[in-house]
C-alpha cells in the first residue's frame, strides 16, 4: 500500500484548501442557512476540481473532501463525484460518459444518489415508481442516482420526478424527500455489482469527508483551549484536557488512513468492499466520539448553536448515520465474515 499523493492529487488538494479557506468562512456559511453556497460551488468547478477526479480517482476526491470537511462548506461535491462522476466514469458505455461527463466537470449537471437502497423504488420497463425519504443535495441536483428493489442502478432527471419536498436534516445538505411515478430512468451499469461498487465508493468518499470534519473540529477545539483560561492557566495545560484532545487526534487519524486504505484498493482495482465497510465504522463510531469531544471542549461555548464547532457537530453526527450507522455496518461485516467471503 502506498497511501503518498500524486503531484496531481497533491496540486488539487492545495487549490481546494485555498478555494475552501477563502470562500467557506463563518459569516457566509451561516448567511447560507441549510442551503449550499453556489458561488463556492461555481468556483470550485471554475478550477476544474471535480472534474480532476477522474484522474485523481477515489483517493483523490478523499483528500478534497477532508478539506471541504475541515471547514464544513456547503456544496454539493461529495455527492456529484462519487454518484455522478465517478460513477459513470466507472459504469456508463462511452456514450454515457461522452453526453454525461463534461456537465459533470463543469457542475452544470449535478448528480446526487438516492442510497443506500432500501427497495422502495420499482422498475418496470425502464419506469420508476416508489419513494426515497430523504436524498442529500436533491434541492441542487439536475440528477439522481436510483437503486431499484433489485439493486439494478437508474440515472433519473429530477425534473421527470412526480414530486420533491424539502426535507431538514442534522446537518444542512439541502436535501429533499424524491416522489417517483412511471418517471423515466436512464440504466447505468449492469447487475447488483455496480450497485456494491458505487455503495463502497460512497462510503470511501463519505469517511473522507467525515475525518476532515472530525479534523476541523478538533483544530478548533485546540485553538480555543489554548486561549481559554481557567484558575489562572490556559485549558489545554490541564490533562483531562490534553487526554480528550489525544483520543480524539487518534480517532480522526484512525477515520483518515482507513479511508486513505480503502480508496487506494478501490483505485487499484482490488476489492475495497470490507476495506469501506472498515473506513465507514469508523467514520462512524469515531466520528461521532471527536465531534462531542470538540464540542465538550469547548465548554459553555460548545452549547452556542451559532458558535462554528456546532456546524462540525451537526455533520459528524449526519454522517454518522449516513449510508449505515456502526452498529449495522459492523453486521454487514460479519456477514461477510461469515461467509468467507473476505480476501
Amino acid at each position: 500500500m502506498d497511501f503518498t499523493p500524486t503531484e496531481e492529487q497533491e496540486a488539487a488538494r492545495d487549490l481546494a484548501a485555498r478555494i475552501f479557506g477563502d470562500l467557506a468562512t463563518h459569516e457566509r456559511l451561516a448567511a447560507a442557512g441549510t442551503g449550499s453556497d453556489a458561488e463556492l460551488w461555481k468556483a470550485l468547478c471554475a478550477a476544474g476540481l471535480p472534474g480532476a477526479v477522474e484522474e485523481t480517482g477515489l483517493l483523490g476526491l478523499v483528500l478534497l473532501l477532508e478539506e471541504q470537511g475541515r471547514r464544513t462548506a456547503q456544496v454539493p461535491l461529495a455527492a456529484s463525484c462519487v454518484y455522478g462522476i465517478l460513477a459513470v466514469a466507472r459504469h456508463g458505455t462511452e456514450e454515457q460518459r461522452a453526453r454525461l461527463l463534461p456537465g459533470l466537470r463543469d457542475g452544470t449537471t449535478v448528480v446526487t444518489g438516492a442510497f443506500p437502497a432500501t427497495g422502495g423504488v420499482a422498475a418496470r420497463e425502464g419506469r420508476l415508481s416508489g419513494a426515497a425519504d430523504w436524498v442529500p443535495w436533491l434541492r441542487d441536483a439536475t440528477h439522481v442516482l436510483v437503486p431499484d428493489a433489485e439493486r439494478g442502478l437508474w440515472l433519473v432527471r429530477t425534473e421527470d420526478a412526480a414530486r420533491t419536498e424539502t426535507v431538514e436534516l442534522t446537518a444542512p445538505w439541502s436535501a429533499g424527500r424524491l416522489v417517483l411515478d412511471g418517471a423515466a430512468g436512464e440504466r447505468l451499469g449492469t447487475g447488483p455489482g455496480a450497485y456494491a461498487d458505487v455503495l463502497a465508493a460512497a462510503r470511501v468518499a463519505f469517511a473522507g469527508l467525515q475525518a476532515g470534519v472530525c479534523a476541523g473540529s478538533l483544530a478548533r477545539a485546540v485553538e480555543y483551549t489554548s486561549v481559554r483560561e481557567q484558575f489562572g492557566r490556559p485549558l489545554s495545560t490541564h490533562q483531562a484536557v490534553q487526554l480528550r484532545a489525544a483520543d480524539a487526534h487518534m480517532d480522526t487519524e484512525a477515520i483518515r488512513v482507513t479511508a486513505y486504505e480503502a480508496a487506494w484498493r478501490h483505485d487499484e482495482g482490488l476489492d475495497a468492499t470490507e476495506a469501506a465497510l472498515t473506513a465507514a465504522w469508523w467514520a462512524s463510531e469515531a466520528g461521532k466520539r471527536v465531534v462531542h469531544t470538540g464540542q465538550h471542549l469547548h465548554g459553555g461555548m460548545g452549547a452556542d448553536l451559532d458558535h462554528p464547532v456546532h456546524r462540525h457537530f451537526l455533520w459528524g453526527r449526519q454522517l454518522d448515520a449516513y449510508l449505515g450507522c456502526g452498529t449495522e455496518l459492523l453486521a454487514e461485516l460479519g456477514d461477510l465474515l461469515a461467509k468467507g467471503d473476505l480476501s
